[in-house]
């Protein structure tokens, strides 16, 4: 007569397996997406404000044929794009 082996330490180490699988690579979260939006929120902001802010004292300093205020606003738009980028395909990289 064959003995069948014993399924319930297979089962165990399968389940213990999963529960660790489970808690090294955690789902996504509702509050990390929160999270990032509002990075890259930030990310783009400051640097449009700060632009801004500096193009109309460089359009008081040193008057232009151009108005500074937009050419530093729209620099600002596209240094935070680059830092938005580079921050989200760095937090991309995890998975």
């Amino acid at each position: 007569m064959t003995r069948k082996p014993d399924k319930s330490a297979e089962d165990i180490a399968r389940h213990a397996k999963r529960l660790k699988s489970a808690r090294d690579h955690p789902g996504p979260s509702p509050l990390r997406g929160i999270g990032t939006f509002g990075m890259i929120g930030w990310s783009i902001a400051v640097p449009t404000v700060g632009g801004a802010f500096l193009g109309l004292w460089l359009d008081e300093a040193a008057p232009q044929g151009f108005s500074w205020t937009i050419a530093l606003i729209l620099g600002g738009v596209v240094l935070g794009a680059f830092i938005a980028a580079s921050w989200v395909s760095k937090e991309g990289g995890d998975k």
